[in-house]
């Protein structure tokens, strides 16, 4: 009887211990989180919304069809030209098909995007690094095809 007491309480320790701590939401869930408002974002028209999800520097990295962009103002100034308006835009959806941790604080994300307008359809892969900086998850690069 005490082995069996003892045990369950190893198993529970080792279970507790293992969990995030209370008030901490397991990395890929506040990561999805951070897809989510971005996605919510765009299909709302606001571009500057959905740059709040990237690193605020001039060493945010971005890499689309047209190349390599430098910083967060870059960035965002990018997407404004590319996607002058709502009909531009259109509606994003992403589809998250991998998570890698590569540290505690590093993940790299690869996902399909989709933009329904009705211009005309496109959609295309990406692949994310995304680091907790300050308790706040940030893409610092991204590789968008």
């Amino acid at each position: 009887m005490r082995f069996l007491l003892y045990t369950t309480l190893l198993v529970y320790i080792i279970m507790v211990s293992a969990a995030p701590a209370r008030g901490q939401q397991s990395p890929e869930v506040a990561i999805r989180q951070l897809m989510q408002q971005q996605t919510e974002a765009w299909n709302q028209g606001n571009i500057p919304a959905f740059m709040d999800t990237y690193w605020r520097s001039d060493s945010l990295l971005f890499i689309g069809k047209n190349g390599v962009t430098y910083g967060w103002q870059a960035t965002l100034e990018r997407y404004q030209q590319s996607y002058p308006d709502k009909a531009a835009m259109g509606t994003l959806q992403f589809d998250l098909l991998e998570f890698k941790r590569l540290n505690p604080e590093l993940y790299f994300l690869v996902g399909k995007w989709h933009l329904q307008r009705s211009l005309r359809n496109v959609q295309g892969h990406f692949t994310l690094l995304i680091r907790k900086m300050n308790g706040t998850w940030k893409i610092i690069a991204d590789h968008s095809s």
